[in-house]
């Protein structure tokens, strides 16, 4: 079985240090691949140099909503330049988050909007944050022509009918460890509904722990049970959810097989 965690934070305060450790243990597990993601220049760079030192590792650059104050000229400067980088196979994570507001909403909105349109020029996809603000990110996703570069909506929390209002524009959907919680009957409703050319897996890492281990610190080899719980609501087998779902990542990624 080799399974793709599509968006991690192997590049956080918690790994450093250990990252090696961590990648055995995933391997161990039969997380082969990573998407390793940044949130603004210094993580970016992170997620980067993991990329360039190990095998199975990629990046994913942008500016995460909850930092969208501190976006810059300079920064997205230095945001076009790792762009540009070898390993790096999209950009995010963006989006809108109205539940903390560190940074004011029209600001978020401002910086969401102008790296949508950096991702169309460059025609890389897009890994989408959004958290109590559903209207307003599918406004902007909508208007934004996701058909020329694609995108995942990362960490899905919504139903089956939003599952299905994100992908006519064409979205993949992600889930992470909240799948196997007992208490998520949304997303138990969505991916059951989800086309599996569209299903994609994660542990946004090092939130959001899976069941058996919720409660603990997470780690991305814990995928292998991200992928045991999409299969028990979808009524497949995990080595069948683990090969869907690399296939999918590799297709929006673009990526070898």
């Amino acid at each position: 079985m080799q399974i793709f965690d599509s968006h991690t934070h192997l590049n956080d305060t918690p790994y450093a240090g250990h990252v090696a450790e961590y990648v055995q243990q995933a391997q161990a597990l039969g997380v082969t691949e990573m998407a390793i993601v940044g949130s603004d220049t210094a993580l970016n760079a992170g997620a980067m140099a993991l990329a360039a030192d190990f095998a199975g590792l990629y990046a994913i650059v942008g500016w995460h909503p909850e930092s969208s104050k501190d976006y810059t000229p300079a920064a997205e400067a230095t945001l076009l330049a790792q762009l540009a980088a070898p390993k790096t196979v999209a950009l995010g994570e963006i989006g809108l988050d109205y539940h903390w507001d560190t940074s004011p909403r029209d600001r978020q909105r401002e910086v969401f909007r102008r790296q949508l349109a950096i991702a169309r020029d460059l025609h890389i996809p897009v890994s989408i944050h959004t958290r109590d603000a559903w209207a307003d990110t599918y406004a902007i996703l909508k208007a934004a022509h996701l058909e020329d570069f694609g995108g995942v909506m990362h960490s899905f929390t919504g139903d089956a009918e939003d599952a299905r209002r994100y992908l006519d524009l064409g979205m993949y959907i992600s889930y992470s460890g909240i799948v196997s919680f007992k208490n998520a009957p949304a997303e138990h409703e969505s991916v059951r509904v989800v086309p599996a050319e569209r299903l994609l897996v994660e542990t946004d890492a090092p939130y959001l722990t899976p069941v058996p281990y919720r409660g603990k610190p997470n780690q991305p080899g814990y995928t292998r049970y991200v992928v045991d719980a999409v299969a028990q609501w979808r009524d497949a087998t995990p080595e069948a959810i683990a090969a869907t779902t690399r296939a999918n990542a590799h297709r929006l990624f673009g990526l070898g097989d």
